[in-house]
């Protein structure tokens, strides 16, 4: 059997620290149910870990294994929150939180959820007039 390098343990241990800290629930929110008005917290995420590592050995190198070991790993983990998703029976809205965007692509993505709000707010707007312009109301 091979014995795994300490440096391969480290990393694996710093990548398990992270799975434990960050997972689907943290993007998306467990639901909060306020009345017939339940919101959902989406936030984004950003991390980044490095490990590192050396066998210290003197001026005539042991077998691996006897040389002493000295390393380290870290992380650091980012959380932002984006929006909130209001679902209100069968409409869901979103509903941003505001924050200034950092880069330019950052403020194209802040405008997705309004743009959308407002295709949906048109799509239903021409669906009640249609509604509205046959004689039964049937579509």
């Amino acid at each position: 059997m091979e014995k795994n390098h300490p440096v391969s343990e480290l990393m694996a241990e710093t990548i398990q620290k992270i799975k434990e800290a960050v997972d689907a629930n943290t993007v998306v929110g467990e639901p909060i149910t306020a009345g017939e008005v339940t919101l959902i917290p989406v936030s984004k995420i950003s991390l980044g870990f490095g490990t590192g590592g050396s066998e210290i050995g003197g001026k005539a190198p042991k077998t691996l294994g006897e040389n002493p070991f000295g390393g380290g790993g870290g992380a650091g983990v980012k959380i932002i929150p984006v929006c909130f998703l209001v679902v209100t029976g069968s409409m869901v809205k979103v509903l941003p939180v505001d924050a200034a965007p950092e880069t330019s692509l950052d403020r194209i993505v802040d405008l997705i959820p309004d743009a959308l709000n407002r295709i949906t707010g048109m799509m239903e707007e021409r669906k009640n007039k249609k509604r509205a312009a046959t004689p039964d109301g049937e579509e």
